[in-house]
């Protein structure tokens, strides 16, 4: 099975280095990064490539066999980019994004814009963590709030609505869900914060005490995939529920949809938006955006 390139390049950086950080600067991406593309890697070759400590990372065995086949081949690949990038004709820009919107509504549509915009490379990073986009190499982010981050600018993309869905098997087996309390007889699967069934209950006037009850899920596409296995019914965000429906894997019983009080927003410092290559993707991702919401 082959090794992805890209884990071979952070590889070879990460030697380089001695220091995940150090190569994280350097590739322009979080440490975070750096460090998953380094576990993906070993799980690929399936043993370890380096020795963790305070001081940095040093090469073990198979680490220093696979980096000397593949540095010099990288160090050439990583000139002829140079001389590219000094030329100006790529632009690159690193989009920090969470992983359910990155996987679910980000990337299958970047194709469009790389069609439109071939000088301009987009890099993005899938994280549950809130980059800090002052400090970090990280030229914007996509952020589910309410679009106030004190010293940062921020473009308004969309507002999905909240969806209630199930496994047409579980709804088949149980008793029919016609009213918004008839969802109290089902077992509720909750996002992290256990916040989105009360507050669904609670803007149809139901008085649900345990609204709260059930397993909770970091990310929307876990809460997916579990509503999508039978374990419960789900209040997901309708951008990530088509493939889903479209599949048969998931049916909606109830014929409401309840706008959720936040937004997803675009976000970066003044100078990002300030660079004509962020200045395009923010126009693309606001049309995307808008066609979505349409």
């Amino acid at each position: 099975m082959t090794i992805p390139l890209p884990l071979l390049h952070t590889f070879a950086v990460v030697a380089r280095c001695t220091s995940m950080k150090t190569a994280a600067k350097q590739l322009g991406v979080t440490p975070g990064a750096i460090s998953q593309r380094v576990r993906a890697l070993e799980d690929w070759a399936g043993q370890r490539m380096f020795d963790r400590a305070r001081s940095g990372v040093s090469l073990t065995g198979a680490g220093r066999s696979l980096f000397a086949r593949i540095d010099e081949p990288f160090r050439a690949i990583e000139s002829a980019q140079k001389r590219s990038t000094r030329a100006g004709r790529v632009k690159r820009l690193v989009v920090n994004a969470a992983p359910s919107f990155a996987a679910t509504w980000l990337v299958p549509r970047l194709g469009g814009f790389a069609a439109a915009h071939p000088d301009i490379e987009i890099v993005v990073e899938s994280d549950t963590r809130l980059v800090d986009l002052r400090s970090e190499p990280v030229d914007l982010a996509i952020r589910h709030g309410l679009g106030r981050y004190p010293g940062l600018k921020s473009i308004w993309l969309m507002a999905p609505r909240l969806v209630v869905v199930a496994s047409p098997r579980l709804i088949r087996a149980s008793e029919p869900i016609r009213t918004p309390a008839d969802c109290l007889k089902y077992p509720l699967l909750q996002d992290s914060g256990r916040h989105d069934w009360p507050l669904w209950f609670a803007a149809h006037d139901i008085d649900a005490k345990d609204a709260d009850r059930g397993p909770a899920f970091s990310d929307d596409h876990l809460l997916v995939r579990a509503a999508a296995t039978g374990q419960g019914l789900a209040l997901v965000r309708d951008i990530y529920l088509d493939e889903e429906v479209e599949a048969g894997r998931l049916v909606s019983p109830l014929d409401i949809r309840w706008p959720t009080e936040f937004a997803y927003y675009l976000v970066g410092t003044r100078a990002s938006f300030a660079r004509p290559a962020a200045r395009r993707f923010a126009d693309w991702l606001v049309h995307e955006s808008h066609v979505t919401e349409g």
